[in-house]
């Protein structure tokens, strides 16, 4: 039985390097030079009319299993280290009341774990403290321990994400004409750690040929216009490119023409190996370093509608969402519970235990102004792969997305972790 997982393994694995097969895209025209090129000021995006290109016929290519709270197993969490309070800078002067309503979040769900309890139980008692007996609080009944990398370092990349606003409608029209996809009744997916312990919290997607599992549809295969997800449409959005970053983010806000405003959520992923199409970008020459942010994509692609949808086709990886339920504050995390701007990250929970609260001290985006502040740890991400390492939430809306698109800043952190918590083995 083994020998066929290790099969299956190599050929879905394989998969992740081949880039799938490009269709013929019609060629569009490229709309004239906008005042941007004469030198003028450029309009706000908001302004711009949506991101659309030609549908094109079909052609013949996640986040990690933890309990809130867990320990890390084996040597990793080994690599936090107890220190002082006095080495968290900037901790005495946060803001630790906006800072409350995420810990009593994160609380509720942790407080079923015993080492978390006490400490969660108290926290949850007092739902509106002062600033000071906020401080209290956390001094008595936690202590801070750095993360620290592999190699001794204790510096790492902070980088950032956001909540998309989209509009979409629940119809399908000449204007919405780019769907959401709910999961799929085809897509299976296999846990790995009963036969591989090794490979815990690992899974294998795709479809079913016969008694064969094989790798799931690619982007080229789903966005066609005789698309195999045909029927499983969970809404239709106005702009290609928008809807390409909402499956990056995993989360966002569509504004429907109603006017009604729903949450939607990650739900599951193809299976298939993730690209980031600013790199594809870079190394063809097409941008810089520099400008390959999320703008400078779109302002790319208006230039090159006739290149757009192989671009896109080139990162295989499709994320498929669900309706979340209305009058969230915002969209939930891998812990289960809304996330908040300015106030949530996203973490490697084989490092930093899901539902923690953190200490994070980095800089703005493109700047040296420090940002020093308490967090929680109350997301993962695909590309959120290390110690010290994590994905700032900066909110919802354009705003947030400028900085989030922006933010590839060195940071520290600090794990609050319960008294009574020890990292040996």
């Amino acid at each position: 039985m083994k020998s066929v997982f290790v099969l299956l393994l190599s050929v879905l694995l394989g998969a992740c390097a081949q880039q799938p097969a490009k269709p013929h895209v019609a060629k569009t025209p490229v709309p004239p030079a906008t005042a941007a090129a004469a030198g003028c000021d450029c309009p706000a995006a908001a302004e711009l009319p949506p991101l659309q290109i030609p549908d094109v016929e079909r052609y013949a290519p996640p986040p990690v299993a933890v309990k809130p709270g867990e320990i890390p197993k084996g040597k990793e969490y080994q690599l936090m280290r107890p220190v002082g309070w006095e080495a968290l800078e900037g901790f005495e002067q946060d803001n630790l009341q906006a800072a409350w309503g995420g810990l009593l979040a994160s609380c509720g769900v942790l407080k079923k774990n015993e080492l978390w309890r006490n400490a969660c139980e108290t926290m949850l008692k007092l739902p509106t403290p002062t600033q000071e007996e906020a401080r209290a609080l956390l001094q008595e009944y936690f202590s801070p321990w750095q993360v620290t990398n592999p190699d001794g370092s204790d510096t790492g990349l902070i980088t950032g994400y956001y909540e998309p606003l989209l509009k979409g409608s629940r119809n399908r029209t000449e204007r919405y004409r780019y769907p959401l996809y709910q999961r799929p009744d085809d897509l299976v997916t296999v846990e790995l750690n009963g036969l591989y312990p090794e490979l815990a919290n690992r899974k294998l997607r795709g479809k079913l040929d016969g008694n064969r599992l094989k790798p799931y549809y690619s982007r080229g295969e789903i966005d066609v216009m005789q698309s195999p997800l045909a029927g499983k449409e969970l809404l239709w959005t106005d702009d290609v490119v928008d809807l390409f970053f909402l499956q990056i983010q995993g989360s966002g806000l569509v504004r429907l023409d109603t006017g009604e405003e729903i949450h939607v959520g990650y739900a599951d992923q193809n299976g298939q190996p993730y690209q980031s199409i600013g790199k594809v970008l870079i190394d063809r020459g097409d941008l810089t370093a520099d400008k390959a942010s999320m703008q400078g994509i779109k302002n790319w692609g208006r230039k090159n509608l006739d290149k757009l949808r192989d671009l896109l086709n080139s990162n295989p990886s499709y994320v498929f969402f669900r309706e979340l339920p209305a009058g969230l504050p915002g969209p939930l995390g891998a812990l289960g519970v809304p996330i908040i701007g300015e106030r949530s990250i996203a973490v490697d929970p084989r490092y930093i235990p899901l539902g923690a609260p953190v200490f994070l001290s980095a800089t703005y985006p493109n700047s040296n102004k420090p940002l020093r502040r308490l967090v929680m740890a109350q997301d993962t991400g695909g590309a959120i792969k290390g110690a010290v390492r994590a994905d700032f939430f900066w909110g919802a809306g354009n705003a947030a997305g400028k900085q989030a698109g922006a933010m590839k800043q060195q940071g520290k952190l600090w794990v609050l972790m319960p008294k009574g918590f020890t990292a040996t083995p």
